[in-house]
């Protein structure tokens, strides 16, 4: 089956099987408190627009948090243990760590992590079927590991500047819930139209990545 096969499918049956777990993040943007909603978009807004400079250490916390996040999963389902958060700490401390040497290989798959959840936005923005919003992530997956691996400066602005929207994005949409004059129209533009989240997200996203490469350009001592 090839890809236009896909394309024609998804349109055909664009709102069916719901895969995209709107109710979790919602939940987790509601439970910020208005100091953690400041605190996001703060620190957000310094990766969005010098991510370039602090990118190594943004590079170890995401793949701290990627490796919490799989350390718990395979002490739950494959090793049979109940200590999650054991195993959780030590996959954590693995990736950490990992990343630090290999620190141009981490750089690189976020790049292309990055291009995948951009692509996956796009996707559900446009209503398509998110059965197969795989498609659509691997499209970017391809696009960003490509790119990634060829310029190296660009993976670093654009998982940086996805990282820095994602916060803003977050602490912003958590503070206007907390003013109820505005938290019902906010929470019907998350449930009810698909192109809000993606939209929010890819703007910010798509500015970071034009300041900062007028920054990197502008530095002479950038370097990895």
């Amino acid at each position: 089956m090839d890809f236009m096969t896909i394309l024609a499918q998804a349109a055909e049956t664009a709102g069916e099987g719901a895969i995209v777990p709107i109710d979790w993040f919602w939940k987790q943007i509601t439970s910020l408190t208005q100091l953690e909603a400041l605190t996001f978009v703060s620190f957000g807004a310094v990766c969005l627009l010098y991510g370039w400079r602090v990118f190594k250490v943004l590079v170890v916390i995401s793949f701290g948090l990627i490796g919490m996040i799989l350390g718990i999963v395979l002490t739950q389902r494959i090793v049979g243990l109940n200590n999650e958060l054991m195993g959780g700490l030590i996959g954590m401390g693995v990736l950490a760590v990992l990343s630090v040497p290999l620190m141009r290989w981490a750089v690189c798959i976020l790049g292309a992590g990055a291009g995948a959840i951009l692509t996956s936005g796009i996707w559900y923005a446009f209503g398509l079927t998110e059965r197969y919003i795989w498609a659509g992530g691997l499209i970017g997956l391809v696009a960003g590991g490509m790119i990634s691996f060829i310029v190296f400066r660009v993976a670093v602005i654009l998982f940086a500047s996805l990282w820095g929207s994602g916060l803003m994005v977050v602490g912003s949409l958590a503070l206007l819930h907390l003013y109820s004059a505005t938290a019902g129209q906010v929470e019907t533009l998350v449930f009810n139209q698909h192109w809000f989240l993606p939209v929010a997200i890819t703007i910010p996203t798509f500015v970071g990545i034009i300041v900062q490469h007028k920054f990197v350009k502008g530095s002479k001592d950038w370097h990895l």
